[in-house]
């Protein structure tokens, strides 16, 4: 995959999580488990636990009543669950605290570097019935063309790199499923692929731009048109379906995303204007002009792709595996609705500038271009 494409990846999807292709595609619940794992408390183990997606994954498992141990740093929101065990390790060779216990499941939502994933897999293996690997869409080889789970995977020449950048993040990833799955085995492992994971906590700021833009008001840049499809997974119903994977014992490899072809950029559009009841003017600009700016290989204009060419792919992802076996989306206007809610709760110096999305002298000039180009 050449720079520029690892460079969009990098900038749309990064912070979802990786791929791999030595993994089962069963789908199945084992057989006689269904009623003990969702009636009786569980012991999961969450690697990571308080990032993004770590606390939401958590909070779930407590609301279902079972019992969490975290294994991490702790150095991010430490305070978040004080009452929870709290095992203090590295997975850069300081795994010791991990032995001597058994869990019932364990989450691997911090796993970027295979060496990483290898070494935890390899030692849980024989203290934990089930593996949950969160990994990300990012693994995908070639985004020109509709992807599904069987779709071939991004490959590095040297596979002993460790360093995550534009160029080996997807590949690493990729590494990382396939070591889980030799550590673990097809029958006891789960593979998570998510696509732009959205919702209240998000550092990125990535879909958290639409509607803290639309707020702002006046004239606003929407590229392409109100027809070019969109995918994203909300972070809770991406917590989810994970919990439901541990408690059901759920095996295989899944894209978690929303169903292809639901979602558009007219769609956000709506819902941005829902939620904000802002005097917001939209301007939808074409692909072209975007291309003749480069907005495509910045973070300049997330989530959305342009259609055709070889990002045609990354919006039309097949996830009706991960919806036959139980994933459920709940509506987009809900996401954007709870993501300004708490958008709106942050600290000035949080929300003093987005991380993502044009900046407001940037997206002026380029509004003028575009008049300007149209006239």
């Amino acid at each position: 995959m050449n720079t520029s494409r690892r460079r969009f990846l990098k900038a749309s999807i990064l912070g979802g999580a990786a791929a791999a292709g030595a993994c089962s595609v069963d789908v199945s619940v084992d057989a006689g488990d269904d009623e003990e794992q969702t009636t009786e408390p569980m012991r999961i183990l969450v690697l990571g636990g308080t990032g993004f997606i770590g606390p939401h994954m958590v909070r779930e498992m407590l609301r279902r009543g079972h019992e969490v141990t975290l294994f991490n740093r702790g150095r991010t929101n430490s305070e978040l669950f004080p009452d929870l065990e709290l095992i203090i390790g590295d997975r850069n060779n300081d795994l010791d605290g991990l032995q001597g216990q058994t869990w019932d499941a364990v989450v691997d939502n911090s796993g970027y570097v295979p060496r990483h994933v290898s070494d935890s897999a390899r030692l849980l293996s024989d203290a934990v019935s089930h593996y949950v690997y969160v990994s990300t869409i990012s693994v995908y080889a070639d985004f020109a063309n509709p992807i599904n789970e069987d779709s071939p995977l991004a490959t590095m020449e040297d596979e002993s790199i460790e360093e995550v950048t534009n160029e080996t993040y997807g590949p690493m990833k990729a590494l990382c499923e396939r070591n889980a799955a030799a550590e673990i085995g097809d029958d006891r492992l789960t593979i998570l692929r998510p696509t732009y994971i959205c919702g209240p906590g998000d550092r990125s700021d990535r879909y958290t731009y639409w509607p803290v833009r639309t707020m702002r008001g006046g004239e606003m840049l929407w590229p392409g048109t109100p027809a070019d499809p969109i995918q994203i997974i909300d972070v809770r119903d991406l917590a989810n379906f994970t919990v439901d994977c541990c408690e059901q014992r759920i095996k295989g490899t899944f894209n978690t995303v929303t169903p292809a072809g639901s979602f558009t950029m007219g769609g956000m559009l709506d819902d941005c204007m829902a939620v904000t009841a802002a005097g917001m003017t939209p301007v939808w600009v074409s692909k072209e002009f975007i291309a003749e700016h480069s907005l495509e290989e910045t973070p300049a204009l997330p989530i959305w792709a342009p259609p055709g060419g070889e990002y045609a792919g990354i919006v039309k992802v097949d996830g009706s595996r991960a919806h036959d076996a139980g994933l459920h989306n709940r509506p987009t206007r809900e996401t954007a609705r709870d993501t300004l809610a708490w958008w709106k709760t942050l600290p000035e110096e949080r929300t003093a500038e987005l991380r993502a999305g044009l900046k407001p002298e940037q997206e002026a000039e380029l509004l003028a271009a575009w008049k300007e180009s149209s006239s």
